[in-house]
């Protein structure tokens, strides 16, 4: 069960808390790996501490000559591209009143448009092998939307658009595209939060606690797999109970 041998997996944002647990659950399922961020550092370090099947693309998905050459580029050198984990996503908060064109668009780029085009490069493959995953890694926020991050949630709840617009286009061609949609999950964004606002998000979360980028991971992990082939359109959310959709 769960086998993913000779599957390639791309993985966006792959140097983040999420991005890195999300790697390591493919790559134990078998999947050769390759691993997307702004920060080669930290994507070489993530490919010494797995040894093999793993290779590291740096490309900052707020460029769009980078994005539209990220998939052919990776085509070229390991081969076509069967499992697509959209994670990558940038904040810029602000209050509606003041958020500036820019904040607005960098946000809606590198979640929502960089989203977009990464799925439509890898679709043209996906259709010949009669076989795919695109896996979109949304936000609890895109559902039900959050003070100060109007940009934010407008590029999470976009994913859920495209994602089953996608499905239904793809189905037929064995191919599946799903959302996982985290809540509060432990990252270096979330340890940024104030303790006094930590706490009163803690209180809204039925499960008492925040959760662990594995637990993002091994939804991805499953809707990657073959056993979950009659998914597809779903949006999964992870988050403790803290939003019941």
């Amino acid at each position: 069960m769960f086998d993913l041998t000779g599957k390639i997996a791309l993985v966006t944002g792959a140097s983040g808390a999420i991005g890195g647990a999300i790697v390591r659950v493919l790559h134990k399922m078998g999947a050769t790996t390759v691993v997307s961020g702004t920060k080669l550092d930290n994507l070489l370090r993530l490919r010494d501490e797995l040894e093999e099947r793993v290779y590291p693309f740096a490309c900052d998905l707020s460029i769009l000559d980078e994005v539209s050459a990220l998939v052919p580029k990776i085509e070229k050198e390991c081969g076509p591209v069967g499992i697509l984990v959209n994670n990558a996503g940038i904040t810029k908060d602000g209050l509606l009143m003041r958020m500036s064109d820019e904040a607005w668009q960098n946000v809606i780029s590198v979640n929502l448009d960089a989203s977009f085009r990464l799925m439509r490069s890898v679709s043209r493959n996906m259709v010949k092998q009669k076989w795919g995953r695109i896996i979109n890694i949304s936000s609890v926020v895109g559902a039900v939307g959050n003070p100060g991050q109007v940009n934010y949630a407008a590029s999470k709840s976009g994913l859920f658009g495209l994602s089953k617009s996608a499905a239904a286009e793809l189905a037929a061609r064995n191919i599946t595209v799903n959302c996982v949609a985290p809540g509060f999950i432990q990252s270096p964004m979330v340890d940024k939060i104030p303790d006094a606002h930590r706490e009163q998000m803690l209180k809204n979360i039925p499960a008492g606690r925040v959760g662990q980028p594995e637990e993002v991971a091994a939804a991805v992990g499953f809707l990657a797999s073959n056993e979950a082939s009659y998914i597809t359109g779903h949006v999964l959310h992870v988050n403790g109970g803290m939003a019941m959709i």
